[in-house]
Parts: structure tokens; C-alpha cells; sequence
């Protein structure tokens, strides 16, 4: 089955990336590749796409094409491959930052606790930590630090002390079984409390906020003036440090006063699109 899609504000990204036809770009999401050919589909011979991703899926889908430089590696280090490259400086930068729904999509990535799969939730599986290791080895402290703050729930002390105390009676290595411990305080809206638990887990395996901000200071550094950069990000945690990071940037400007949000159109055909916001910045000075 052919994966290739559009891939969400696809039309806003293009616009606001400006893509000139000779110029470089960073594809620091490249998933099945929906950004990078796009931007290939405006550039001349001599343009670039240099794009990065660490998914097994995104390594089955690189587009077959000499202007592109798929890397498997985590977008954080950008600046060293590029300067590898010698591709300083760059015209623009797009990262997506949610999970593709190939990803969600799969049991096997355990992504999702719709379908009961490994604890794992890692991006690249060469790290070495899984969901199921930070679950097992956690104090509750450290557990509802990661509940409260990378999934916003509460109460966070209370669900971390029944994972601990479920754990002493048997090990819990699956979606199901985080789902079956946790189950009491999804009351209301289990859906939410579920994606929000699952996206807890997930950012602290892959370290993504972390991540986010090395790629935003490098961004800063590799973009040439009057380059751009584009960021999607889909819960508040990542929205916040995108918005604080180009308000006290003395060298991003913002070119919006708030984030690009999909049209109805798209929030209808694509439900995953509901809470992506984008937000753009031109480089102004060195």
C-alpha cells in the first residue's frame, strides 16, 4: 500500500517557507516524506533537501531523488551534520513534531493505547531506555514528576503511587496492562487521560523536549538571514518553549502574533490535524 500523503498545513508550509529554487532546507521530520517533496517539487537542480529521521518507516519511504540527503538521526544533531555536509547556511527549516500515524498506527511501536502492545514507545530503537524500563525502575517522585509535567495530569502523585504499587504484584510490560492499572482515574474522558499518559511516557523515552530545544538554539546558528523556520507541534508543552524561545530570540523574529492552525477543511479530513499549531520565524540578524 502506497503511504505517500499530505502531510497537515501542507499549503501554510509552503507559503511561508518561501522556497527559493536554488536553495537548502532541513527536513528535520522527514516521516514518509510528505515536506521533503513538496519542497523538491519547488527547488531547480541545484537545490537541497537534507532530511532527518530515525523511524524504520521513514527509512523504507526516502524519496529516490540526488537533491535529497536522508540521515538517520535524531534532528538534535542537525548543526553537526550539516557542518559535516558543509551545508552552512540553510534557507529554511520545518520540523513536524508529531507522531505519524504510520507510527500510531502500528502495534508493534506501542505508540498508542488503543491496540495492547510492548511498553516501548521509543523513536529510534537504538536507545536503551523504554516505557517499560522508566515504569519499572521509577521512585513514584519521578514517576509523577513525568505525569504531572509531560502529560499535564493530576492527580499525578496518586497514579504514579497505584503504577508502583501495581508493579510489586506483577510487572507491567504492556499498553493493556498500563490501561488496566490506571483505569480509575480515567474517569470523564478516558481517551484524553489515556493520550495524555501514553504522551507522558513518550517524551520522557525520547527525551523530545529536551530535543526541541537543542534543535531551536541550532536553527538560530545554521539559517542564513532571511531564512525561516517552521515548527508544528501538537500539545501546549511544545507551543510554549516554540513561543518562548522566538520571543527572547535576538536573532528570530516571529512572523505571526499567534500560531497558523489548519483549516476546518483539514480538521475534517484529517482528525490527527485537530491541535497542530504552526509558528514561524525569519532570521534577522547573526
Amino acid at each position: 500500500m502506497d503511504m505517500v500523503h499530505k502531510p497537515v498545513l501542507a499549503n501554510e508550509v509552503i507559503k511561508y517557507l518561501n522556497v527559493k529554487p536554488e536553495g537548502r532546507y532541513v527536513d528535520a521530520t522527514y516521516g514518509l516524506g510528505g515536506h521533503s517533496r513538496m519542497i523538491l517539487d519547488k527547488l531547480n537542480e541545484h537545490g537541497k533537501v537534507v532530511a532527518f529521521d530515525v523511524s524504520p518507516i521513514a527509512e523504507q519511504h526516502i524519496i529516490n531523488d540526488d537533491r535529497l540527503t536522508f540521515i538517520k538521526s535524531n534532528f538534535r544533531y542537525m548543526k553537526n551534520w550539516l557542518d559535516f555536509l558543509g551545508l552552512i547556511p540553510v534557507d529554511g527549516i520545518i520540523a513536524d513534531l508529531g507522531v505519524s500515524s504510520p507510527q500510531l498506527d502500528v502495534a508493534s511501536q506501542g505508540f498508542t493505547y488503543r491496540t495492547p502492545a510492548p511498553l516501548d514507545l521509543r523513536m529510534d530503537k537504538d536507545l536503551s531506555v523504554t516505557a517499560e524500563d522508566i515504569i519499572r525502575k521509577s521512585s513514584v517522585e519521578q514517576l509523577a514528576e513525568i505525569i504531572s509535567q509531560y502529560g499535564e495530569l493530576e492527580p499525578a502523585q496518586a497514579i504514579a503511587s497505584a503504577i508502583v504499587e501495581a508493579r510489586r504484584k506483577q510487572p507491567i510490560v504492556s499498553s493493556a496492562d498500563l490501561v488496566s492499572v490506571t483505569r480509575r482515574f480515567a474517569r470523564g474522558n478516558p481517551k484524553r487521560f489515556y493520550s495524555r499518559l501514553f504522551q507522558a511516557l513518550r517524551i520522557a523515552v525520547n527525551d523530545e523536549l529536551n530535543a526541541l530545544k537543542d534543535l531551536l538554539e541550532q536553527a538560530e546558528e545554521v539559517l542564513r538571514v532571511g531564512g525561516r523556520l517552521l515548527i508544528i507541534t501538537f500539545h501546549s508543552l511544545e507551543d510554549r518553549i516554540v513561543k518562548q524561545f522566538f520571543a527572547k530570540s535576538e536573532k528570530l523574529e516571529e512572523l505571526e502574533d499567534s500560531p497558523v492552525l489548519p483549516s476546518h477543511a483539514e480538521t475534517r479530513e484529517n482528525r490527527r490535524a485537530r491541535s497542530a499549531k504552526l509558528r514561524i520565524a525569519e532570521k534577522v540578524k547573526e
